[in-house]
């Protein structure tokens, strides 16, 4: 994993990724020297700079994959819907550049080089998938890790650690025969003869995770830990590895002082400022494309059932404070009739047939564009609840009200990388997504949770 600006990004896809834009970016440039030699332009030498028509075109088609969910930390070559995305992203890449020559004709190239320039970009993007799924099945870019430890804080990480690309782990360590036992894959055994450093050099061990809750005493193995440091190998704990390789923070294994001592939770004036300003800006803007959406949707709505077609209900805010949220109705009129709040299910009896459309394609979500514009949400942002389950669910799991730290947003880390859910178990995987960005938020986090939303809306991943 590769830190930028506070977000964690695997190795693997930055890889990819940049072999990628290598690519496109010279099938733009064999275009635009295609184009130059047909029209009887100098076509530059090699020692010239790129057009920046390449450059744009390379960046232009690695946003439009990416919001296809072509840079996935989860996707794998097996996945059946990779070629409908990558044949999608690239039909739409290539609509979208028809279209730019069209409004500019002096950058019109015509059919044949736009052909040619295709042809190169599909060529050399499978072949560099191929050889990157090639070599990511042969164990080229995963790490190798050994769990220092048996219990049931384990568990979480063996379960995920069986779906996870960018690392592989070799086995688990027990420092002293369990009471408990706890069912995991790879127990190695370890003789009175044996040390974790022979464990690490006869596996080819990376890294060491340290998943001991108790560390007191002398049955914590400290100088055998500082030898393998200090033969190269990364020694890590438990909540810093699963925030990290999983990009969520450990409920499980949570305390308040590794949240007090480790980094994060950045809450600095500067940064805010810009987010604000881009909140203004982007409702504006974003305000005026959508409202002819919003008064179909509108007008669909109450030819269906009536009004009102504005859906209002109080949710809790940053600091804990109450707002009026604003969403287009979705739900019969009585969806609630004895009073009592109840968790939207997935495929719900209570809603209409124009609401499972909008619901489906996340347009009852944009009235919410005047609750950002009038700051009380952002477009990025922990998803606000219900007070009536915000006091319920602060009762029932731990650090739940850090969440509120933030303000609340149109779509979220939760939103984009878990499924749509309502119960305790979803709030719970849903607050560690939240707690991840709470301690991690960043103007590039929010822009990759942009990007990926755009995936959760096109593909409808989580829809209700």
């Amino acid at each position: 994993m590769i830190h930028i600006f506070r977000h964690y990004v695997p190795g693997r896809l930055i890889i990819l990724a940049a072999l990628e834009a290598l690519v496109l970016l010279i099938s733009a440039c064999v275009g635009i020297s295609l184009h130059l030699a047909g029209s009887g332009a100098a076509i530059p030498g090699a020692g010239a700079a790129v057009p920046p028509q390449a450059v744009v075109f390379a960046l232009g088609m690695m946003v439009i994959m990416s919001s296809m969910g072509l840079y996935q930390p989860d996707s794998r070559d097996s996945d059946p819907s990779i070629g409908v995305r990558w044949a999608a992203a690239f039909l739409l890449g290539f609509a979208v550049t028809v279209l730019a020559s069209y409004l500019e004709p002096s950058l019109n190239p015509g059919p044949v080089v736009l052909g040619a320039t295709l042809i190169v970009a599909l060529a050399g993007s499978v072949l560099v998938r191929a050889a990157f799924y090639r070599w990511n099945n042969l164990g080229t870019f995963k790490s190798r890790v050994l769990v220092l430890g048996t219990g049931s804080r384990v568990m979480k990480l063996a379960e995920y650690a069986q779906r996870n690309s960018n690392h592989q782990v070799i086995g688990y360590v027990a420092l002293q025969p369990s009471r408990h036992y706890i069912p995991l894959p790879q127990v190695l055994p370890m003789t009175p003869e044996d040390t974790l450093l022979s464990v690490v050099e006869k596996h080819a061990i990376d890294q060491i995770v340290v998943a001991v809750r108790d560390r007191r005493g002398g049955g914590f193995p400290v100088q055998q830990l500082l030898e393998c440091r200090m033969k190269g190998v990364k020694i890590i704990g438990l909540p810093t590895f699963f925030e990290r390789e999983y990009r969520q923070v450990l409920l499980e294994s949570l305390n308040p002082s590794w949240m007090v001592l480790g980094d994060g939770f950045h809450q600095g004036y500067f940064g805010n400022a810009v987010k604000r300003l881009f909140d203004l800006i982007a409702s504006g803007a974003l305000l005026l494309l959508a409202l002819p959406v919003m008064l179909v949707a509108a007008l669909c709505i109450y030819l269906e059932s009536g009004g009102p077609v504005l859906f209002r209900q109080e949710r809790v805010g940053q600091g804990g404070r109450i707002f009026t949220l604003y969403k287009l109705r979705s739900m019969k009129n009585d969806a609630e009739r004895d009073g009592t709040p109840q968790w939207a299910r997935v495929n719900d009896d209570r809603s209409t047939r124009v609401g499972r459309f909008i619901r489906k394609w996340r347009i009852d979500e944009l009235p919410q564009i005047f609750n950002v514009f009038q700051g009380e949400m952002t477009f990025v942002g922990p998803r606000p609840e219900r007070p009536f389950f915000v006091d319920q669910l602060v009762k029932q799991i731990p650090f739940y009200a850090l969440r509120h730290c933030a303000k609340p947003g149109i779509t979220g880390w939760a939103q984009v990388r878990y499924q749509y859910g309502a119960s305790i178990d979803d709030a719970i995987e849903k607050l560690q997504h939240d707690l991840y960005y709470v301690k991690n938020h960043c103007l590039f986090l929010d822009f990759m949770i942009l990007i990926s939303t755009v995936e959760v809306v096109l593909w409808g991943r989580g829809a209700r």
